[in-house]
């Protein structure tokens, strides 16, 4: 352990050098509390998406990393602001009309609307919970709503009371003169009607730890700050969670990274010490837009897991988290092959190699072995020639390129030719375009096709390949037009799959006559495409 720790502790891999900078937090001495608490937030008011998923991925990442370099115990809370009001119906959720009379009620007052939990609250909850229980994350889960009305933050809320012109200084530098006029960090939950009330607020009694104020109909009314009958307004609550909690490292979007001054403000007029910090980029829609729970744009966590693994979500998440990216179905194959590449690069690593791997992050250390002898993208090209929705039809090719291969010994493999088949199904197939090839492609096309009719040699990629380029070579300047020629007219896309390699998976014989078929315009017909020649 001495040296897996003495390599973590000069491992540039971003989690490591978030956990170092954790460590020096405690560098002189140990938590009072007795461990180093990682906090992740939810505001459920919509279905939880992707980047919901991602930050407590990456936060279980610096988690792991911080108990290689230290040996404090660590605790992680996924905290829900479900006693947040619901100021909007979400875009994406069956019944809108039926949510619209409980506007400005808390999440977990409103009903369902798919009808499954006591509340739409409690069914964003389950759903969060569901996709964080089927990677296996260790965390334990916090609800606002508990958290206000069980008294677990009543200390926090009288300290905020007592020190209420304190906080509201820090709040009211960040707002408009005219927004100024009614803010109040408390936003009492009316006793009526139970919606979260935005009214100014007529007096802070500190002693007595209660608000008064005016309803909208002119009532007067006198509550305690505790006990859930109010909350915080949600950049005062971020500063007082942390202070109620003790939180040391909470991650958060680049669209927070503007409030963090005040976030941290709030946690020390309440008498406790900021977290660390990490910042990260947005995830982006199709149309490079913000992915929003509410809209419901971009992927969902079930939408990816339709396509493609766990693990390869996870390692999309490693990459680059200061980056924005964008996330939309397209980066799904990519996804998936680059994290068995780098899962079959493992076991060849060193330690600061290994250290460095996605996949050792993404699997906390226990690292499996790859059996993905055929990758993803080739899964997909085999399923669109085969022209089958049938995952036995594919295991008749992989078992002709991979004897030794069965669902049985390769279960990652298996899955993948099920993900492939519906990736293929619903974005692949409904895109192709195959075209009759030109008189010099049909002449190199033709060379290619005489080759492999008289090939006698194994199916072995490589060699495979250089026949593949020997037939190209004098013809094509660029090359790459030579292979962008193969996509079009045998592919129906403008990319594809390594040539060689693409034969000895789906045979040379059956290549053979995938060349004939596209020469004589058979695929042309058979996708009811333009059989004109040329580049489509």
């Amino acid at each position: 352990m001495s040296d897996l720790r003495e390599f973590a502790m000069t491992s540039k891999a971003w989690p490591f050098e978030e956990a170092r900078r954790l460590a020096k937090r405690y560098e002189k001495a140990p938590p009072e509390k007795g461990h180093v608490l990682f906090e992740t937030g939810y505001g459920p008011s919509g279905l939880p998406h992707i980047g919901t998923f991602g930050e407590v991925m990456r936060t279980t990442m610096i988690r792991h990393a911080f108990e290689m370099i230290s040996d404090i115990p660590t605790r992680l809370i996924c905290f829900s602001d479900d006693l947040d009001g619901m100021r909007k119906v979400p875009d994406n959720v069956p019944n809108p009309e039926m949510l619209r009379e409980h506007l400005q009620r808390p999440l977990t007052s409103v009903p369902d609307p798919f009808g499954e939990y006591p509340s739409f609250g409690d069914h964003n909850n389950a759903m969060l919970r569901r996709f964080l229980d089927t990677f296996g994350f260790e965390y334990e889960f916090y609800s606002a709503t508990e958290f206000y009305r069980s008294g677990q933050f009543d200390e926090i809320l009288r300290r905020a009371a007592e020190r209420y012109d304190e906080l509201m200084a820090i709040m009211l530098k960040s707002l408009r003169e005219e927004r100024q006029q009614t803010y109040s960090i408390f936003l009492p939950i009316h006793p009526e009607t139970g919606r979260v009330l935005y009214v100014p607020i007529k007096e802070v009694n500190a002693a007595e730890a209660t608000i008064t104020f005016d309803d909208e109909d002119g009532r007067e009314w006198t509550l305690p700050v505790t006990g859930g009958n109010v909350k915080l307004q949600w950049k005062p609550d971020f500063g007082a969670r942390w202070a109620a909690l003790g939180v040391d490292f909470e991650m958060y979007g680049k669209d927070h990274s503007t409030n963090t001054p005040i976030y941290d403000g709030i946690c020390r007029a309440l008498g406790a010490r900021p977290p660390e910090h990490f910042v990260y980029e947005l995830f982006l829609d199709e149309k490079g837009e913000k992915i929003s729970k509410s809209k419901g744009n971009g992927l969902t966590i079930d939408e990816w897991l339709t396509y493609a693994s766990t693990e390869s979500l996870a390692y999309f998440m490693y990459q680059k988290p200061k980056t924005a990216k964008r996330m939309f179905f397209d980066v799904i194959p990519r996804a998936m092959d680059e994290y068995h590449q780098q899962l079959a690069a493992y076991p060849g690593q060193d330690m600061a190699q290994r250290l460095a791997n996605p996949v050792y992050h993404i699997h906390s250390g226990d690292v499996p072995e790859s059996r993905m002898v055929v990758s993803y993208s080739m899964l997909l090209n085999l399923a669109s020639v085969a022209s089958t929705r049938d995952k036995d039809v594919l295991w008749g090719f992989i078992r002709n390129y991979a004897p030794d291969a069965s669902p049985e010994t390769h279960p990652d493999l298996d899955a993948a030719a099920g993900f492939a088949l519906r990736y293929f199904e619903d974005f692949v197939a409904p895109n192709r375009v195959f075209r009759l090839p030109t008189e010099l492609e049909r002449e190199a096309l033709t060379d290619l096709r005489d080759r492999l009719a008289a090939w006698d040699g194994p199916a072995d990629g490589e060699a495979l390949q250089a026949e593949v380029f020997a037939c190209g070579r004098e013809r094509f300047e660029p090359l790459r037009d030579w292979f962008k020629a193969l996509y079009q007219v045998l592919l129906g896309a403008d990319q594809g799959p390594r040539f060689g390699s693409f034969i000895a998976l789906y045979g040379v014989a059956e290549t053979v006559a995938l060349i004939d078929k596209g020469l004589a315009g058979e695929l042309v017909q058979s996708s009811g495409a333009s059989s004109g020649s040329g580049t489509a």
